[in-house]
């Protein structure tokens, strides 16, 4: 038997419409008889095209509010009937049932109406039944029946109709039948997740995925599954890399910690900041920043929390960065950063990032909470004799904002709201800290009055020590070390504030 199979008959029931018009009049033209149900019917009709209502198949009407129409044995024995097989045949002769080649489908819109706030009695009623049993009906008879799942394969199948001349072959069914199961898996995701409160139980599913260039190196594939058009407005340069997306992401979470915050700039290098300051006006920030690592600066992401106006872009202009991020340019400021090809800019709106994080781990995944604790002074415990000032207080806080977002083992030296030096990625502390003193005098940075934060507690005092002899005059940190103490008799020898947070802020 050959495997081209022309389109004889059609079951068509849909939510949206838009894109169908076409469809209807090739089926028409191509002699293909057509079936359908409420409003799918009537839109056909109104296009002066003849359509047997699903009622006249079944001998039913459709009940219980619409709830079941297409729920029959006709129906579904029209679909799902196997030609190759004898007893198949004679029972549809014997049932009179309909031949049904193609099933044309458009789910009722279950993420939308979630998405909008809607009441939990328009969710439950966007829950397709009779749709997404049709889908998987006719996606499992592939090999005789032709499914389109949703109104995003209207374009393709409209192509397929007409290069084909109302035939398909078993390789385009398979096909259709492939993104048939990725639609009816996606749809059940999204009311799973709707309803589930099992902690350990976890699905995900993504219909927005890109192909990348490559992965983090050109011998590796890459792809990105998510909205990124909800997060961003792109309005200039090069298409995004891996690497890019990374940076872009570590950025984004950064530059949440300073949202409410005085005019804030950062620049950041493989996910960790390399510079950032809090100053009065942008350029200010900007120049801070830099300041903090001009060398680590080439080749950047840089991310604002405000508006980028003439003044800093023209600083910006001047370095060759990736990508430039802020949630709003000024005309001038976005014409001047555009003069640069490839540079990337990208006006951030105001989207809830994810409360999830998922990685990948051996066979499986990790999946954890994001970290939405922020430091904040009424969390502070004061263990020292001495105490910070006003100004080391900011100036703690402002350290550790910058570490919580910092690869671990992580040190970060801050002064006056700036970031003047960390040490990241380290196998110990102590590494870490020697880094970032190594790191700010290396740039003419004056480490004495300068804060010191970790994003774990201390097992050994050596590191305040080091940190006091270095002209470091306060120190943040979680705290809970058995040995907390030894640490805290340093520092009241020494005359060195400690505060601890009582957070820890890993970042593997």
């Amino acid at each position: 038997m050959t495997t081209t199979k022309p389109i004889q008959s059609a079951l068509i029931s849909v939510f949206s419409k838009d894109g169908l018009e076409p469809i209807v009049r090739k089926l028409h033209e191509l002699n293909v008889t057509l079936y359908s149900t409420g409003g799918t019917e009537e839109f056909i009709k109104n296009l002066g095209i003849p359509v047997i209502p699903v009622e006249e198949v079944t001998d039913y009407p459709s009940i219980l509010g619409g709830r079941v129409k297409t729920l029959h044995p006709k129906i579904f024995g029209g679909i799902l009937n196997r030609q190759d097989h004898a007893t198949d045949v004679e029972e549809m002769q014997t049932y009179n049932i309909p031949q049904l080649d193609l099933v044309i489908v458009d789910l009722y819109p279950f993420e939308k109406t979630v998405a909008s706030g809607a009441s939990a009695a328009e969710i439950i009623e966007k829950i397709d039944i009779g749709g997404i049993s049709l889908i998987r009906a006719a996606a499992k008879n592939f090999k005789d029946t032709v499914i389109v799942p949703s109104v995003n394969e209207y374009r393709l199948f409209l192509d397929l109709l007409e290069t084909g001349h109302g035939s398909t072959t078993l390789e385009q069914r398979q096909f259709l039948a492939a993104r048939a199961f990725h639609t009816s898996s996606h749809y059940d995701t999204a009311i799973f997740n709707y309803f589930n409160q099992e902690e350990t139980i976890f699905k995900m599913s993504s219909d927005q995925g890109q192909t990348l260039r490559y992965g983090e190196n050109p011998h590796q594939k890459g792809f990105f599954f998510g909205n990124f058009e909800a997060l961003f407005t792109k309005a200039h340069g090069k298409e995004l890399s891996y690497n890019n997306l990374l940076d872009v992401d570590a950025a984004v979470n950064l530059i949440l910690e300073f949202k409410d915050s005085a005019p804030t700039f950062a620049i950041l290098k493989h996910n960790n900041a390399c510079g950032l300051a809090t100053r009065a006006s942008m350029k200010e920030a900007y120049l801070d920043a830099l300041a903090g690592d001009p060398t680590s600066a080439f080749g950047g992401v840089l991310i604002a929390n405000n508006t980028i106006d003439t003044a800093t872009a023209a600083e910006i202009n001047q370095l060759f960065c990736e990508v430039v991020i802020a949630p709003s340019f000024e005309p001038e400021a976005l014409t001047l950063l555009q003069e640069k090809k490839n540079r990337i800019l990208l006006v951030q709106h105001p989207t809830e990032l994810p409360q999830q994080q998922v990685r990948t781990c051996l066979n499986g995944l990790l999946v954890q909470d994001r970290n939405a604790v922020t430091d904040t002074k009424n969390g502070l415990t004061y263990v020292t004799t001495t105490k910070p000032t006003e100004q080391e207080v900011d100036d703690l806080l402002f350290a550790s904002k910058i570490c919580k977002n910092t690869k671990s083992n992580t040190i970060v030296l801050a002064k006056n709201g700036q970031l003047i030096a960390s040490g990241t990625g380290q196998t110990s502390r102590v590494d870490a800290l020697r880094q970032a003193i190594e790191k700010a005098r290396s740039f003419g940075f004056d480490l004495n009055g300068a804060v010191m934060a970790s994003d774990a507690f201390f097992p050994f005092p050596d590191c305040v020590e080091i940190a006091h002899h270095a002209g470091i005059t306060a120190v943040i940190q979680p705290g809970g070390s058995i040995k907390d103490e030894l640490s805290i008799a340093y520092c009241n020898e020494n005359n060195v504030a400690m505060v601890f947070t009582g957070t820890r802020h890993f970042k593997h």
